[in-house]
C-alpha cells in the first residue's frame, strides 16, 4: 500500500477550510458555554436549597446524555416548536450547552476553593459586587480554572466532529466529502487527526502561556488596582 500524498494536496482548501470552521465553532461555543457556566455556578452556589436542587438537575441531567443526543434534540426539536435556525447556529448552540455544565462545575470547584470570607470582606470596604468579583474573587480563582478549561474545551472540539453530521462543514465533514470524492479514507483520515493535532496543539500552548502569565500576575509583576490594595492592605492586617 502506497500513501497518496496527492490526495492531501489536491484537496488541502477543504481541508484547512474545515479546520478554520472547527476553529470559529469552539471559539464561539468556548464564548457562549463559558458565560452560561458562570451563571449556572452562581446560582448553585448561592440560591436557597430547593433552588438548588433545579440547578443540580439540570447539571446532571446535561452530563448525562451523549452530546450527539443533545445535538439532535436542539437541531430538530426547536424547528418542530417552531423555531428555525441555520445549521451553525443551532449546532453551536448545543456544542455550548454540553460545554456549559462541565464550566460550571470547574468554576463551582475554584469558587469553593477560596478562603471563606474574601466576598464579604470586600463588600465590607464597601466594594460593590460586581468590584469584589472583579478586584479579589476572580483574580484568585483564575490561574485555576485554565488548566481544566482548557481540557474540557479540547474535548468540546473533539466533539465538534459530531455536527457534521447536521452537514456543518467543519473539519471532519469536509473529510467525509473528500473520502467520497477519492475514496482514500486513510490519506484523508490521517491528514484530519494531524489537523485536530495542531489545533489540539496549539490550544495547549496558549493555555500554559496564559498560565505562567497569571502566575507571574499573582506574584506581583502586575499593579493592582486601588481598591486591590486597599483590600490586601486590610487582609494582611487581620491575618494573624
Amino acid at each position: 500500500m502506497r500513501f497518496d500524498f496527492s490526495v492531501i494536496i489536491d484537496n488541502l482548501p477543504l481541508f484547512l477550510h474545515g479546520a478554520l470552521v472547527t476553529l470559529g465553532v469552539t471559539v464561539a461555543a468556548f464564548i457562549a458555554g463559558y458565560a452560561m457556566g458562570i451563571v449556572i455556578a452562581l446560582l448553585d452556589l448561592s440560591l436557597p436549597r430547593p433552588l438548588r436542587f433545579v440547578v443540580r438537575a439540570y447539571i446532571e441531567v446535561l452530563r448525562s446524555i451523549p452530546f450527539i443526543i443533545l445535538m439532535f434534540i436542539v437541531h430538530y426539536g426547536l424547528p418542530f416548536a417552531g423555531i428555525r435556525l441555520p445549521s451553525i447556529v443551532s449546532g453551536v448552540g448545543a456544542l455550548a450547552l454540553f460545554a456549559s455544565v462541565y464550566y460550571a462545575e470547574i468554576i463551582s470547584a475554584a469558587l469553593a476553593a477560596l478562603p471563606r470570607g474574601q466576598y464579604e470582606s470586600a463588600r465590607t470596604i464597601g466594594m460593590s459586587p460586581a468590584q469584589a468579583m472583579r478586584h479579589v474573587v476572580v483574580p484568585q480563582i483564575l490561574r485555576a480554572l485554565v488548566p481544566p478549561s482548557t481540557n474540557m474545551t479540547l474535548t468540546m472540539m473533539k466533539e465538534s466532529a459530531v455536527l457534521s453530521s447536521v452537514t456543518i462543514p467543519e473539519l471532519s465533514f469536509e473529510g467525509l466529502i473528500v473520502q467520497g470524492n477519492t475514496f482514500a479514507p486513510f490519506e484523508v483520515f490521517a491528514i484530519v487527526a494531524v489537523l485536530y493535532w495542531i489545533i489540539a496543539i496549539a490550544a495547549s500552548e496558549l493555555s500554559r502561556r496564559l498560565e505562567k502569565r497569571l502566575g507571574l500576575a499573582q506574584a506581583g509583576a502586575v499593579s493592582h488596582s486601588a481598591l486591590a490594595q486597599r483590600y490586601l492592605s486590610l487582609d494582611k492586617q487581620a491575618a494573624p
